[in-house]
């Protein structure tokens, strides 16, 4: 089984605690504040662990100078609450004024650490990651990743390196900022993990999902297929479906359908089919579609149209029989609509926990843009 408990694919950054909390604290209320806190943590309630921790951090601004490494413990608490329910990127525009707020709370952690420990320690990557976090603006998170990364690289602690690796790899990955260098940063901290961990560690196997998703996503078929087989064998140990899992199965189909291996796709669209959380009735799902061709004499007198077509899914998620409900547009429509729907692939229908066959239907709309 998977050790370490199951956290977002982009949240490697944990509520921050304070070390150094106040044992003759004058104000009752501040200690009932933080009490409230520790509490929230412990049953688990984002909203009440936000609340708390907020109310926290005002009443110790009445408590500790304002450069204070308790007010910074404080702020740290705060933000990693607000980013909780806020991150992670990209962060929905209701969202942006919380994600504000935590920014700002990171870096007055980040300018407390600084004056404490000093401009190059080890205690400044929690503030810097969270600030990464929670920046909206991407060239702002990369240089609080590099600031982590610099640091990072001045200790013994490869575990620490390629952690902050991978958090710069996650949060920069689906920005504009997205470079060779920071796909390294994945396939460096995978490296790493394989190293140092065995091989049913989340993180080596999270970061295993990841550089096989780059490997399928830049089309190098043979070597996504093994990193991505690793992924499913190891969360096959789980009685519950990750969504790593998920995904690696659904990748695994369509690398095997592109490659004209049908029956290897087959085991993992059965695979997906049955995985919990789903109902045990759960519908077919498509894994892999091929986009029918635009008829050319089509093209060229700019007709649409649209093809509404049944048609069953085995027990294999392979497309049978499809039929022509209605359509609009032409005959060549209907023809290119049945030879890419044979070409699909479904996670098959369950019922009482066996693959069954099942009809199913789709409109395929044809448009000239």
């Amino acid at each position: 089984m998977l050790d370490g408990k199951i956290l977002p694919l982009a949240s490697l950054f944990a509520l921050a605690l304070s070390t150094s909390l106040p044992l003759n604290a004058s104000e009752n209320t501040f200690s009932q504040a933080y009490s409230d806190y520790q509490t929230a943590l412990k049953q688990g309630d984002n909203a009440q662990i936000e609340a708390s921790a907020k109310r926290a951090f005002e009443l110790g601004e009445t408590q500790y100078a304002k450069d204070s490494v308790d007010l910074a413990n404080l702020a740290m608490n705060w933000a990693g609450a607000i980013e909780k329910q806020v991150a992670p990127y990209p962060f929905e525009e209701k969202n942006l004024p919380q994600t504000a707020k935590a920014n700002e709370l990171y870096q007055l952690a980040l300018t407390n650490y600084k004056v404490h420990y000093g401009k190059e320690a080890l205690e400044l990557i929690d503030p810097l990651l969270g600030a990464a976090q929670t920046a909206v603006e991407a060239k702002d998170a990369k240089n609080n990743l590099l600031d982590a990364i610099t640091i990072a690289e001045k200790s013994d602690n490869k575990k620490l390196i390629a952690d902050v690796k991978m958090a710069a790899f996650n949060r920069l990955s689906n920005t504009e900022l997205y470079t060779r260098s920071v796909r390294s940063y994945a396939f460096e901290a995978y490296e790493t993990y394989k190293e140092i961990l065995p091989e049913n560690a989340l993180d080596r196997v999270k970061a295993t999902y990841v550089v096989g998703a780059v490997q399928y996503a830049e089309k190098h078929d043979d070597k996504a297929i093994p990193l991505l087989l690793e992924v499913v064998k190891q969360f096959e140990a789980l009685n519950y479906s990750h969504p790593y899992a998920l995904s690696a199965h659904a990748y695994l189909v369509e690398l095997y359908e592109r490659q004209g291996k049908r029956d290897e796709s087959t085991a993992h669209c059965i695979a997906i089919g049955k995985m919990r959380p789903w109902a045990d009735a759960q519908e077919q799902q498509p894994l892999f579609r091929t986009t029918p061709k635009y008829p050319a004499s089509y093209v060229q007198k700019r007709k649409s149209g649209w093809v509404q077509l049944k048609f069953t899914v085995d027990e294999h998620g392979f497309v049978k029989n499809p039929e022509i409900l209605a359509s609009k547009g032409g005959t060549l429509f209907e023809k290119e609509s049945i030879e890419a729907l044979n070409k699909w692939r479904y996670a098959p229908k369950f019922e009482n926990g066996k693959a069954v066959e099942a009809q199913s239907s789709v409109q395929l709309d044809y448009t000239i843009n």
